[in-house]
């Protein structure tokens, strides 16, 4: 019995801690109170924090930024029984849709809140979640955090949670954050389903134009983040003033043509006399 109760406090707490990101203006129950992501856009984490990888081995964040790429950050623990695994289930999934992987374009340093959790359980998720990629992820890093360094990096990057000391769950908002190559907090995506275009445009905004396809460059131009929408929408300023631009070079072009065709009747005409 105390078991089931056990585990139906978890059930709401991790359903309110859903409901959070959808509801942020709504009064939250007390056990959420400080819970939810402050966005500290442009803010630089310490990459000197060090944490221990799925080998065992201690790793400063550090290492995942010197190849000059962005990194995609996930804030879970490994034993959630719901909330964590919904977000990293629809991040696989998106991940799947986009033709770049963990390791070439980007990297992705999942970390654990819990400081109790081992580099065993980092290891096992690391794993399972690499067995639903289906694909190779030289890039993807699961971490574990004896030090309370994770603590520090959620506080530098405004993702608060708290523990809740009936079940030993954490409260949390389901979010992802994306980092530039410097370590610097580019972006926010939220819920636990992601558009692959929004990925795409959030690790092509955060890699700072050094890496991705023209194409995802050039919708850049076309789309931003809206905060209302949390998502990037279509930008009409830009897409106007980019079909302005467009309407101009069509008119040059034709001009051009109509100058060369003339040019050649007038040619004809001076031969024929």
């Amino acid at each position: 019995m105390r078991s089931s109760t056990a585990s139906s406090a978890v059930f709401r707490l991790c359903l309110l801690a859903a409901a959070l990101t959808l509801h942020a203006e709504q009064p939250l129950p007390a056990e959420l109170e400080g819970v939810g992501i402050q966005e500290q856009l442009g803010a630089q984490i310490d990459l000197n924090l060090t944490f221990t990888d799925e080998n065992g081995r201690q790793a400063p964040l550090r290492q995942y930024f010197q190849q000059g790429k962005p990194v995609l950050l996930n804030l879970v623990y490994y034993q959630c029984p719901m909330l964590c695994n919904l977000i990293l289930n629809g991040q696989t999934s998106t991940l799947r849709e986009i033709p770049w992987t963990p390791g070439n374009e980007f990297e992705i340093v999942t970390i654990s809140i819990d400081p109790t959790e081992t580099f065993e359980l980092a290891a096992h998720k690391k794993q399972s979640y690499l067995a639903s990629y289906n694909r190779p992820a030289p890039g993807w890093h699961f971490l574990a955090d004896h030090q309370g360094n994770a603590k520090r990096l959620a506080d530098r990057v405004g993702f608060h949670y708290r523990r809740d000391d009936q079940t030993g769950q954490y409260a949390h908002a389901a979010a992802l954050t994306f980092l530039t190559p410097e370590g610097k907090v580019s972006r926010y995506l939220y819920g636990i389903h992601f558009r692959a275009r929004d990925m795409r445009l959030a690790l092509t905004e955060a890699s700072q134009s050094k890496f991705g396809l023209s194409v995802d460059r050039l919708l850049l131009y076309c789309f931003h983040y809206d905060p209302q929408a949390r998502a990037y929408v279509l930008f009409a300023a830009n897409v106007m003033r980019g079909g302005g631009v467009l309407t101009v070079l069509i008119l040059a072009f034709v001009m051009w043509r109509m100058w060369r065709f003339e040019k050649r009747l007038a040619a004809a005409g001076v031969a024929a006399r």
